[in-house]
């Protein structure tokens, strides 16, 4: 396991209990807590959420790609400009705009961090932004901060990078592809480089990642969306890796679970809304179930006022709805016994699981089994990542109703456009998240980004306070 000091240490961490009651406050649903008063002047900002991961497959930390949305008139954007200009001709510091100040302000926000699962979060900075004061908000040891290359390395910026880097503030140098004056510069106060594979000739790339490896920096290998280009930039020697790959059929380094096939056949039996005994039956053949079943009957979310002793209370405990979804997170469960929060692809499932079914609620149009469907058609977009194969013949195996699998297969429905809608959040597509915002009213962007910001922490929330609340990490 690697234990680069660019990584914070990680907590152990479970994942809350599949059907806890979803909320249905505003506030609630944007985030972890009541969201702030309205900025002044108006600027709406959100963030994206995109995995980095080590050479062990482990989650590392998230990129967060920001989206700023000013909606302040045009009059007051262009006498702030010329205020700013004023000040460069004075030989004054500029002060940061309200757009800079904002992001600062939005990024320090509790429901940030509580997306983040307990890792790192890597965001890209403007010059504007690193002159704010209000950046010391930002825990250091929460946050890398990533310089473009064209921020300039003046003797004005590489004193504040000292002052900030006294503050245990870190930096990364992002998206590089030559090695020119401003890199060589810059270099001696970035901890991490970060290289589009894709953007430098491949007779090129392995010497430029030589000779950064050679000046100590960790290489962070962008682009990553296939399992060629992982298994590419692995054996480059590259240390991290952002991209989709593992979440596509063999992607990665991931491994099979155990359990995998006794996960299939417990679903099987589910569907068909089995009698409490005959469920007793197919869980006794599988202790590792029965360990999980005991520990979350007996978790704090069940409310039942006394211990659960056999698997037959166990089961009327918790209910056949909540073991259904418990068992399809388990699926994406890495055979590492890793825990669930360093787990990128169970972090994603969840995350796009919850989004799903918070979003539909929100829907003008939304049906019945649009909602019933919606967790389904989230978990189960990913099941070509651990099976394989087509994922028709995968979706056959699971029996399930034709709206989710058209939603899955084909994109249809209510439910479809509301999955390439989480998926285009994934990317930080925004453009896309916009379209598809249309077509799904009441939604717009930011009330997206805040359902997803729910729905991460959801998925990444730790158990710390003694008092399970749900998916116990999975153990061979």
């Amino acid at each position: 396991m690697s234990t680069n000091a660019v990584d914070r240490p990680q907590l152990s961490a479970q994942l809350p209990e599949p059907s806890a009651q979803l909320s249905e406050s505003p506030l609630e649903v944007a985030g972890s807590a009541a969201l702030p008063d309205p900025v002044s002047p108006p600027i709406d900002v959100y963030f994206g959420r995109q995995p980095l991961l080590d050479r062990e497959g482990l989650l590392r930390a998230y990129e967060t790609p920001p989206r700023v949305v000013d909606r302040r008139e045009r009059a007051e954007r262009e006498a702030e400009a010329q205020a700013r200009a004023k000040d460069v001709a004075a030989g004054l510091p500029p002060q940061p705009g309200a757009a800079a100040t904002a992001l600062v302000a939005a990024f320090a926000a509790p429901a940030v961090r509580a997306s983040l699962a307990g890792h790192a979060a890597w965001l890209d900075v403007t010059r504007e932004m690193l002159f704010a004061d209000d950046l010391l908000q930002v825990p250091a040891d929460r946050v890398i901060f990533e310089l473009p290359t064209d921020i300039g390395a003046d003797a004005e910026l590489i004193a504040r990078l000292v002052a900030l880097h006294r503050r245990r503030y870190r930096f990364a140098l992002d998206n590089v592809s030559n090695a020119g004056e401003s890199l060589a510069r810059l270099l001696p106060y970035v901890e991490a480089i970060k290289i589009d594979i894709h953007e430098i000739s491949p007779a090129v790339l392995p010497k430029f990642a030589s000779v950064m490896k050679s000046a100590g920096k960790l290489l962070v290998a962008m682009g990553v969306d296939t399992k060629a280009d992982y298994e590419r930039a692995f054996g480059i020697g590259f240390d991290r890796f952002q991209g989709y790959f593992f979440a596509r059929a063999n992607g990665g380094s991931r491994r099979a679970s155990a359990p995998r096939q006794a996960l299939l056949n417990l679903l099987q039996l589910l569907a068909a809304e089995p009698t409490v005994a005959q469920l007793e039956t197919e869980l006794k053949l599988n202790p590792v179930l029965v360990m999980h079943l005991m520990r979350l009957a007996n978790s704090g979310s069940m409310n039942i006022g006394r211990k659960v002793t056999t698997l037959r209370e166990a089961i009327n405990a918790t209910g056949t709805n909540r073991i259904a979804r418990w068992t399809q997170l388990l699926l994406y469960a890495d055979g590492r016994k890793l825990p669930a929060e360093d787990d990128a692809l169970l972090q994603l499932v969840a995350t796009r699981a919850r989004f799903m079914e918070i979003a539909v609620k929100r829907l003008t149009d939304a049906h019945l089994e649009d909602e019933d469907g919606a967790f389904l058609v989230g978990v189960f977009s990913f099941v070509e990542a651990v099976f394989g194969g087509s994922i028709e013949s995968t979706l056959d195996i699971l029996t399930l109703a034709k709206p989710v699998r058209m939603a899955i297969v084909g994109r249809e429905g209510a439910l479809g456009r509301l999955l390439e809608l989480s998926e285009a959040f994934e990317r930080g597509d925004w453009a896309g998240v916009d379209a598809l915002c249309a077509q799904l009213a009441p939604l717009d962007a930011a009330t997206v980004a805040g359902i997803y910001l729910t729905a991460a922490e959801w998925a990444g929330t730790a158990d710390r306070s003694g008092e399970a609340q749900g998916l116990e990490r999975l153990e061979d």
